[in-house]
């Protein structure tokens, strides 16, 4: 951390005693003065297109040769291009910085900028520190630098003390770019808290200054507060409207993310590509395909088709692909004129999370064909095809070519991966061998996986174990304790049940409600919870559910009575399932004719055993294709079978 004396700020200049007066005689002539004047502006001019080292040489010999040296606003123009170049600051712009004699306030800000933008934060404090020794006065330039420096190495410290020079000198509270970048240097520091008051006391603010402030408040998830400061701006530019559409999408308010897309396109506001990624991912939040084709149109009409534009259309391949529509992502992926690694990446993953294993190894395959090189995230990917359907060796195969032909470092994810794998085939002895083995710590994906496959093939003795390090590593994470209560439950263990019960109230946990939603063929979504009796169509819901279990029992369907994790009777067991989100969700389905053939339902969390063996026996009572997609992955039921294989 470096330190700033307040002697900087309050060195005097000497004053110095004035000569007898002199007649004025001019230094140059009219002529002389003129011919510099065209000299200077062709140099700076020929500076500006410099690309190398050797041609900005080349302009600095002219500038001597033409006696020009000595004219700060030359050399401020000469040290800005080295600094474009790369060149290290403490070699050449040094050494031609030290040979004037008189460096204005620009130049000065010049090194100490070019110092900043090398990393080199203590250097630009050293210089400076002796430009304030010399008498130099800073201007907006030399502070705007100073903060950013602070705000890059995160030295909170040394940015209070650059801000205190700018009290103690005085002159810049008004001055609008050296408070933004202060307001900068404080939220990049994480002092949200400074980062507001230096905001409320800026005599004027422009649309920088509201922005930086809504985009940080999204970003801690104080989505009030940014609303509450975007509302007030008078002047909503493109990047504002941006900020609260993907400060929403990122908290996890896709219909508020969307009503705000609305607004802005009713404000005959411009969108970019960064608008839309924030729409994009509202909309695979929602699974509401109504809402993708929408945007998708938009995007088109914008000028951003996903034929063209790369960007966007690996982020329509990911979004059709969260919405459940796989085939409309593979038809935007097959239509790409370009396609680069998050292309293919997005649509392995989208074949991986629908199940479609094979799919995403021969697209894996195919990519590896073209000059497309894979990584980690396609990795992951396709790892993830392998463990949903129990492609043990080719996913061993796979993560062992990882580092050693694709330069590829396995990460805890991939690990986690590979636990999954081998969790769900059955494999748990090797799965916990590998978390407890592996060469880099364990974090709480790999033991999550290894609780979820402990779920799948009831086994609560190394549940508990994996359940051990997931609450150390997160402490508040409820999931975790539901999942070990629910394993518990299914071995009959029901003191253990109440243990882990006791354990979430002493710690104030609360079980996350369970929600999901359907979406209507005329593109309305209807939200269901648990139990819910609120719905306007309750009583026909309630009778559907009751004619449709009917039918199901006929055709042999028994419930799975231990999905209920509570010491109750079974016919209370009984009505604790049926009123489980999905069913009702695809009750209502059934009962509205215009959701169309294929039946699409979201569900915020994992679909228990007997909902999933419900949804089989459905699609095949009612002919229709079911997609449930839980908080794990995409199931399609048709003809009474889960495309999972009952492998999730």
């Amino acid at each position: 951390m470096q330190n700033l004396s307040r002697r900087f700020s309050t060195l005097q200049v000497p004053k110095l005693s004035t000569p007898p007066p002199q007649p004025i005689r001019p230094l140059f002539q009219y002529s002389k003065i003129q011919h510099c004047r065209k000299i200077l502006e062709h140099r700076i001019i020929t500076l500006d297109v410099c690309t190398t080292l050797t041609q900005a040489q080349q302009v600095h010999a002219h500038v001597i040769a033409n006696g020009l040296s000595q004219y700060s606003y030359v050399i401020t123009e000469l040290i800005r291009t080295l600094t474009k170049l790369g060149v290290p600051m403490g070699t050449y712009p040094e050494l031609v910085f030290r040979r004037v004699t008189r460096p204005n306030p620009f130049l000065w800000a010049s090194m100490i900028r070019g110092c900043v933008i090398e990393g080199q934060v203590s250097e630009a404090v050293r210089f400076y520190g002796l430009m304030r020794r010399e008498g130099t006065g800073p201007v907006s330039f030399t502070f705007s630098s100073l903060f950013k420096g602070c705000g890059s190495v995160g030295d909170v410290s040394l940015g209070r003390q650059v801000h205190a020079q700018t009290v103690v000198i005085g002159g810049f509270a008004a001055d609008l770019y050296v408070g933004n970048t202060m307001i900068d240097m404080y939220l990049k520091c994480g002092e949200l808290g400074c980062g507001r008051k230096v905001f409320d006391e800026m005599p004027e603010r422009d649309v920088v200054s509201w922005t930086e402030l809504i985009a940080v408040y999204a970003k801690s998830g104080d989505m009030g507060s940014a609303r509450e400061l975007f509302e007030e701006l008078s002047l909503k530019d493109m990047v504002a409207w941006t900020a609260m559409v993907t400060g929403y999408a990122q908290n996890l308010m896709p219909r508020e993310a969307l009503d705000c897309f609305e607004r802005m396109r009713g404000a005959g506001v411009g969108i970019d590509e960064v608008t839309l990624l924030g729409v994009f991912l509202a909309c695979a939040q929602l699974g509401a395909c109504r809402y993708a084709n929408w945007v998708r149109g938009i995007a088109g009409e914008s000028g951003f088709g996903p034929a063209e534009n790369v960007l966007v259309g690996s982020a329509l391949i990911d979004m059709y692909a969260k919405c459940g529509s796989l085939d409309d992502a593979y038809d935007i992926f097959r239509g790409m004129k370009q396609r680069n690694v998050f292309s293919y990446s997005s649509m392995i993953w989208g074949f991986a999370v629908h199940g479609n294993a094979n799919a995403a190894i021969e697209l894996f395959h195919e990519m590896l064909t073209t000059d497309v090189r894979p990584n980690r995230v396609t990795f992951i990917g396709v790892l993830t095809a392998c463990s949903h359907a129990g492609m043990v060796d080719q996913g061993r195969q796979l993560f062992a070519t990882m580092e050693k032909y694709y330069n590829v470092t396995p990460s805890a994810e991939h690990y986690t991966c590979m636990v999954d794998l081998l969790g769900r085939a059955g494999r748990l002895e090797e799965a916990l061998e590998l978390a407890e083995t592996m060469p880099i710590v364990a974090h709480g994906g790999v033991w999550g996986a290894l609780l979820g496959a402990c779920r799948i093939h009831k086994n609560p003795g190394i549940a508990q174990i994996a359940a051990s390090h997931l609450f150390e590593l997160e402490p508040k994470n409820i999931g975790n304790y539901v999942m070990l209560s629910n394993i518990y439950a299914s071995a009959g263990r029901w003191g253990d049940v109440s243990s882990v019960r006791k354990l979430m109230r002493e710690k104030g946990l609360k079980k996350n409600p369970a929600y999901s939603w359907v979406e209507t063929k005329n593109g309305g979504v209807e939200k269901f919870s648990a139990g819910d009796t609120r719905h306007p169509d309750y009583e026909d819901i309630k009778k559907a559910l009751e004619d449709l279990l009917n039918r199901l029992q006929d055709h042999g369907y028994r419930p799975n009575l231990n999905s209920v994790d509570y010491d109750v009777g079974d016919e209370e067991k009984m009505r604790i399932l049926m009123a489980h989100s999905e069913n009702l969700a695809l009750a209502y389905a059934l009962l509205n004719a215009d959701t169309g053939p294929t039946i699409k339902i979201i569900k915020n969390i994992r679909i228990c055993e007997d909902c999933h063996g419900f949804m089989c026996g459905a699609s095949q009572v009612t002919g229709r294709h079911i997609i449930v997609r839980d908080n794990m992955r995409f199931h399609h039921f048709e003809n009474g079978k889960c495309n999972c294989g009952n492998f999730w």
